[in-house]
């Protein structure tokens, strides 16, 4: 390797849940035997992964590895996304939903041996415009994106517990969610065709929440999306909705679409996550951005 090759940036999340120092040294001792140059940032506050992100990139560094979960990898790759910089993952989040699309280890030792001995692998993400405090704004995601019952839950989960508690959070708020107030109608507008619905999640991978697989034909590496959308407005539905996703028949309801899409519009009055994090509001497009990341593993 070049001396501009052998540089590794890492950016950990120290607020991620599985987050140590102890893991933090042990992973850069892996890459300097590995033969690295390593220096590591660490974040404080939301924003600053893809800040340190956009400052390698007009540093010219060309390799990153994202220590945190899901969010941080989402700030990186918001960071770094057509810029032709590499980046792998430490896995250190909640739930890792990434990691495991990939079947990236999340040990240290795993993760840090698929980031210095694998290949490269360019991968397509989803680009949404939505608005918050009712100003426009872009951001990319790399999983999914949940606009309705799956956003407000996002939205309701409390940061506290989900340091201590991981998925509890998300079990707690989800439920909260079903005792509160109606949801609303959505327009959704896929390839031009209308629909309606009351949730959906646009799917750029299988997993979701872990293990679980809401639009099981979405692959990171096809600049294609998916659409699942939930058409029942009742507390019912909404746990049956959540029930069949865990046990892998929600595809089988009679009120649930599920749609290939490489355009989307969804317009109503609802919440929107992107990657397990809280994004804004609606109206939303949505669309592909092909081979938008360099990844390793």
């Amino acid at each position: 390797m070049s001396p501009h090759e052998s540089f590794v940036l890492l950016i950990v999340n120290p607020a991620a849940k599985k987050f140590s120092w102890r893991k933090i040294t042990q992973a850069t001792n892996l890459l300097r035997q590995a033969g690295y140059t390593v220096k590591t940032l660490h974040t404080e506050k939301s924003g600053d992964a893809e800040c340190f992100a956009k400052r390698a990139v007009d540093e010219g560094i060309s390799f990153i590895i994202a220590g945190g979960g899901d969010g941080t990898f989402n700030e990186v790759m918001n960071g770094i996304a057509y810029a032709g910089i590499k980046v792998a993952i430490l896995p250190l989040g909640t739930t890792n939903v990434l990691a495991k699309e990939l079947g990236i280890p999340e040990d240290v030792k795993g993760a840090m041996r698929h980031a210095v001995s694998g290949k490269d692998h360019t991968i397509s993400l989803g680009k949404i415009r939505y608005f918050r405090d009712s100003s426009p704004f872009t951001r990319y995601f790399c999983l999914m994106a949940g606009i309705g019952f799956d956003g407000r839950s996002v939205y309701g989960v409390n940061p506290w517990l989900k340091k201590y508690s991981g998925k509890l959070a998300y079990v707690l708020s989800g439920l909260k969610n079903l005792l509160g107030s109606p949801f609303e109608r959505l327009k959704i507008s896929i390839n031009h065709l209308e629909y309606e619905g009351y949730s959906v999640i646009i799917g750029n991978a299988s997993k979701y929440g872990g293990h679980y697989t809401v639009t099981p034909d979405a692959n990171l590496f096809r600049p294609e999306l998916y659409a699942c959308i939930m058409r029942g407005k009742r507390r019912a539905d909404f746990l049956r909705y959540s029930l069949g996703i865990m046990r892998g028949r929600h595809l089988k309801f009679a009120d649930v679409l599920y749609l290939r899409a490489s355009s989307i519009m969804i317009e109503g009055n609802a919440h929107i996550q992107i990657d397990g994090d809280y994004l804004g509001h609606t109206p939303a497009s949505i669309t592909v951005a092909a081979d938008a990341i360099q990844m390793v593993f």
